[in-house]
C-alpha cells in the first residue's frame, strides 16, 4: 500500500470534518460523494481521498 501524500490526508480530514455525516463504509459511495463535494478532476486522486476517507470511517467504528 504505501504511505499516503499528505495532501491526500489533508483533504480527507478537512471532507472528513465538514462533510462526516455523507461519508459511510462503502468505497464506491465515498467515490460518488467526493465527485460531488469538490473539485477534484483527476481520478487517480479522487480514488486515493476516497480510499483514505473509508478506511477513516471503517477505523473509526472498531
Amino acid at each position: 500500500m504505501g504511505i499516503k501524500p499528505t495532501y491526500i490526508k489533508a483533504i480527507g480530514v478537512e471532507l472528513l470534518n465538514h462533510h462526516g455525516t455523507r461519508f459511510s463504509n462503502n468505497f464506491d459511495e465515498n467515490k460518488q460523494t467526493v465527485t460531488e463535494v469538490t473539485n477534484i478532476e483527476s481520478k487517480r486522486v479522487r480514488n486515493r481521498v476516497a480510499g483514505y476517507i473509508t478506511r477513516k470511517v471503517n477505523t473509526k467504528r472498531r
